[in-house]
């Protein structure tokens, strides 16, 4: 089979490697669409990486055993690769297992990993049906698409009655925009890339403001009364950002973060935990129990295909690549059988 590499700075490749093989309740899933989400950032710095992608939708073409999934089963490929037995993983929050299985030393072979692969393995209860109708390009932005801002506002209770902040509106953001205008939230959404902020109101918001701009949070006070909005996304990983978010959020609002963020930022115990009540959280994926209703967004709101912006041959993967770095895309989805 064919999968994607990137071998030095700027420059990926596809490589030729031996075909996975299912075993115990690892199935072979062939990948008919994997959509990109933050390997560009390995792609500018030069990382070698053997096995890109982590989000995918295919069709189950083989099993080792019976199971949740036959074979021509059309399914979600979800994340990582939990144990599956421990208390997270039982509940549904198998994202935060602490004991995922070592994929070479279980299969003897580290192929099958990744998702920018033509096949690959994964376990059958990680392989939610997609529902008849649905196509393999809408059904793949249950993963990272909708997915890390569909579980921050589950746990929310973000509705109709709410005003949300969120701010960065590349992919993920904007998949944030989807789901909280499926909820009937109103939004006020953060973001300097220009592309974002036209992609943003072709998806219904109204009102983008510029984080450069020192009036900001003052007219996000404004727009809310003095009060502050109900709750808060961070899909930037910036500290500028998620501090923010901590300081638009009204008493006793609720913030989260899901963008990734190396460095620290300062929450005030006094401030900000205990004299004006908020509570602030992280937010990686969403329960598992959680995809009917994912795939409920993706049958019913009209702004899916606004989600995704190309839909380019995994062939093209270094133009694929480069198109990612520029910031200017919302999901980008591979089909790596072009």
């Amino acid at each position: 089979m064919k999968k994607a590499v990137i071998t030095r700075p700027r420059q990926a490749q596809l490589v030729e490697v031996p075909d996975p093989q299912p075993k115990a309740d690892w199935a072979v899933v062939k990948v008919h669409i994997a959509p990109m989400c933050t390997e560009y950032k390995a792609f500018c710095e030069g990382w070698k990486c053997d096995h890109l992608g982590h989000e995918a939708a295919g069709e189950v073409v083989a099993i080792a055993q019976p199971g949740p999934v036959a074979v021509g089963d059309r399914v979600v490929v979800m994340p990582q690769s939990p144990c599956g037995v421990c208390a997270l993983c039982v509940a549904g929050e198998y994202i935060h297992c602490q004991h995922c299985v070592d994929h070479t030393a279980f299969h003897g072979t580290p192929e099958g990993q990744g998702t920018y692969v033509q096949y690959l393995l994964k376990q059958d209860w990680l392989l939610p049906r997609i529902p008849e109708g649905v196509s393999y390009e809408h059904a793949s932005v249950a993963c990272c698409g909708l997915g890390p801002s569909f579980g921050a506002m589950e746990t929310m209770n973000v509705s109709a009655f709410d005003t949300i902040l969120i701010t960065g509106l590349g992919p993920v953001g904007l998949g944030a925009v989807v789901n909280a205008s499926y909820r009937g939230a109103r939004i006020i959404a953060v973001e300097s890339v220009p592309w974002r902020v036209q992609r943003a109101h072709e998806l219904g918001v109204k009102l983008v403001l510029d984080p450069r701009d020192e009036g900001t949070l003052p007219l996000i006070m404004e727009l809310t009364g003095g009060m502050g909005v109900d709750c808060a996304l961070d899909c930037s990983g910036t500290v500028a950002a998620e501090r923010l978010c901590i300081d638009a959020t009204r008493r006793k609002g609720q913030v989260t973060f899901i963008g990734e963020c190396g460095d620290p930022v300062s929450v005030w115990s006094s401030n900000d935990l205990i004299r004006k009540g908020l509570t602030i959280r992280g937010s990686w994926h969403y329960n598992l129990s959680g995809f009917p209703k994912i795939m409920r967004i993706i049958e019913r709101s009209p702004l899916i295909d606004k989600l995704i912006s190309h839909v380019l041959p995994m062939s093209s993967l270094q133009e694929a690549l480069e198109l990612s770095a520029t910031k200017e895309t919302a999901k980008i989805l591979l089909k790596p059988w072009e």
